[in-house]
């Protein structure tokens, strides 16, 4: 019992330090499908009984990988969307775990089964993975052996995915947000400097202030060219200082 205790100790730690790199990873990376590689990575990793891991995503009604292990969980993965049935679109569509060995998975599905049977796969755990708002998908695991995964590799799963699953949400909504600011931040710099060249016009052709930006809106569209270049453009030759 001890030496059981302990073993599930140690594949929590496991679980524990994956998910820590997972939140440097979010913190530092903005690409979704490099961030879902590392986490095919890391849970092969963190589950002993998993050989190979995928991530499928759900768009548009219509299955892709996101990301996956090596090409050979990629042939798996096309096997269950030429199929159109298998363990990760069952998850990724009923929102519900699927833990199942080669042989209930050729009863429930028996062309997917055929195929990864001959790619050597036997058995499947897939959770139901939510990448954002948007789009959801599922979490995939493969194991080469029949042992069809046990209810702790499930657990486990479970409890990456959970704790993924906020990580991400939390920090897409973080990107979003400081890009918002970006925006907004170089928008009021472009205002500034259309003010300036606006100030400009106004001063040497004595026009209104409507009257000024109408023209610098005509010579951009003019030249082609977008408003706050033409602005900047204005405002560093009338600036220059004469040699």
């Amino acid at each position: 019992m001890a030496n059981d205790v302990d073993g599930v100790l140690r594949r929590l730690d496991v679980v524990t330090s994956a998910l820590a790199d997972l939140t440097q990873v979010l913190a530092d990376e903005e690409d979704l499908s490099a961030i879902m590689d590392r986490v095919c990575r890391q849970v092969v990793g963190a589950i002993p009984d998993a050989d190979l891991a995928s991530v499928t995503v759900l768009r548009d009604g219509a299955a892709e990988s996101l990301a996956w292990t090596d090409e050979h969980t990629l042939a798996v993965d096309r096997a269950q969307y030429e199929a159109g049935e298998g363990p990760c679109l069952e998850a990724a569509e009923s929102r519900q775990f699927q833990r199942v060995a080669v042989g209930e998975a050729a009863e429930r599905w028996p062309a997917f089964a055929e195929a990864a049977t001959r790619l050597g796969i036997g058995s499947y755990l897939s959770a139901p993975l939510l990448l954002d708002e948007q789009y959801h998908g599922s979490l995939n695991l493969y194991g080469r052996q029949t042992h069809g995964f046990r209810e702790l590799d499930a657990a486990l799963l479970g409890l990456y995915t959970t704790a993924a699953e906020a990580a991400l949400g939390n920090a897409r909504r973080y990107l979003r947000a400081r890009r918002q600011v970006d925006q907004l931040h170089e928008a009021m710099e472009s205002r500034a400097v259309i003010d300036q060249a606006k100030g400009i016009v106004m001063a040497v052709h004595r026009v209104s202030a409507d009257e000024a930006f109408t023209m610098l809106v005509d010579r951009s569209q003019e030249e082609n060219r977008k408003l706050r270049d033409l602005a900047e453009h204005f405002v560093d030759e009338a600036t220059r200082p004469e040699s």
